[in-house]
């Protein structure tokens, strides 16, 4: 654990709290390791048995800050495949609690949470195509098994920005409540959540996620194949040139 990821116990709850709020909460080379080794400490250990997974500040998690793409060795894999893998097999409920900015992976992550809780203040956003890039996460499907495919596929086509009352109505969050509302209504059904047997929660989490593995390791490297693919393409590099020069991209040409 490190200062950008906090880390606290209440009642076999453990909450995890993104902790960069001055960058959004955006998710550094730092943070994707530390979230992989909380969630996978966090399945080893009986004591915790749920996890919350939150933001600091008015944000909840701007993406992935870019920067930290340089600070990979050529060659080897990037710390955000394995946080994401340990994310995925987390055999314990996990909640989210969500307000103000949910962008790129900061999004995707939400999906793989059992019971996600939004503040009014929710502005969700899948950017894919609009950098020329792929969803991530395993998102592919896991959004379309959340809220079916054709309200994915809107999402990921259009790239257009979601509040929290179409997120509550098209069955990404669970409820919308005030954000000074939001943290202590998410801990409050964690801690109900907790109060039961840990082996009965995994064996419920199992029976609920177990269908869904194969299609999500199937989703993930279909995904990655085509981020390679993507990543520096024509496309991507006017998104990014675009995003640099404060101007609409312009694809017409590619």
């Amino acid at each position: 654990m490190n200062e950008q990821l906090l880390a606290q116990h209440h009642d076999g709850v453990l909450v995890l709290t993104l902790n960069r709020p001055e960058k959004k909460n955006a998710i550094n080379t730092g943070m994707w390791i530390a979230l992989r080794e909380a969630f996978s400490a966090a399945a080893a250990d009986d004591s915790v048995r749920c996890v919350l997974l939150c933001g600091a500040g008015e944000h909840f998690c701007s993406g992935v800050d870019l920067s930290s793409f340089t600070e990979v060795i050529p060659g080897q894999e990037h710390p955000f495949e394995s946080a994401a893998r340990a994310v995925v097999e987390f055999d314990k409920p996990l909640v989210a609690a969500a307000q103000g900015v949910a962008v790129g992976g900061g999004a995707t992550v939400l999906f793989h949470a059992d019971i996600v809780y939004v503040g009014e203040s929710l502005r969700l956003r899948l950017p894919f195509a609009s950098l020329g890039l792929v969803p991530e996460w395993g998102s592919s499907y896991m959004l379309q098994a959340n809220i079916g495919a054709q309200r994915a596929a809107e999402l990921f086509y259009t790239a257009e920005w979601v509040d929290a009352d179409k997120a509550l109505s098209c069955g990404i969050a669970a409820a919308v409540l005030a954000d000074a509302d939001l943290y202590e209504h998410a801990l409050g059904k964690a801690r109900e959540i907790a109060q039961w047997p840990v082996n009965a929660l995994r064996e419920i989490k199992r029976s609920l996620r177990i269908h869904h593995l194969p299609a999500i390791d199937t989703a993930i490297r279909t995904e990655q194949a085509g981020m390679m693919r993507q990543a520096g393409s024509p496309e991507n590099i006017e998104a990014i040139t675009a995003f640099m020069e404060k101007r609409a991209p312009d694809f017409s040409k590619l």
